[in-house]
């Protein structure tokens, strides 16, 4: 089954238009979620994300499941809780961002390709969901004053790490 749950609403008002990304890999669908979900290992491939857990028992990935994010650019480290909102194995894998209890961002992977032949587009895409307070907030503890462009060139830089680790074996 298809498993989602739905965002909260933006609280600036308006849906941002999401920021996308797309590779393609010489992997099966369900390798590249299985690498993707596994949030433990993100920091792997992203050039922001330095790891995460698992929280209040969570072990993987689940709709409802929990994880905090660490992050650091350059000497600016922060910490994000995020929320399992979609947990569709080979097809999806999306949660929701907060800080200090406030939206900050849903994050989408999505995963479009041949089981059998063994290739896959994957998609990255952000949607910013960050209020006027934790937009001032958020540029003060990363230093990013224009998230979508920072986010777009992370997220090529985490696919092609991604493909990379994937294709390799």
């Amino acid at each position: 089954p298809h498993l989602t749950r739905s965002p909260p609403p933006c609280q600036h008002g308006r849906m941002a238009e999401p920021v996308e990304v797309s590779v393609e890999v010489a992997a099966a669908p369900a390798a590249l979620y299985a690498m993707v979900s596994d949030v433990t290992r993100m920091g792997e491939w992203s050039p922001e994300n330095v790891g995460a857990r698992w929280l209040s028992g969570a072990t993987g990935p689940a709709v409802g499941a929990r994880f905090k994010g660490r992050n650091q650019r350059g000497w600016r480290r922060w910490s994000t809780v995020n929320e399992v909102v979609e947990a569709d194995p080979g097809v999806a894998f999306a949660f929701h961002t907060s800080s200090f209890g406030l939206n900050v961002a849903r994050w989408r992977y999505t995963f479009a390709g041949d089981e059998a032949a063994g290739t896959c587009t994957v998609t990255e895409s952000f949607v910013d969901e960050r209020g006027a307070l934790i937009n001032v907030g958020g540029r003060l503890a990363t230093g990013v004053a224009d998230r979508d462009a920072h986010n777009r060139d992370g997220m090529r830089q985490t696919l092609d790490a991604l493909k990379a680790a994937a294709e390799a074996g």
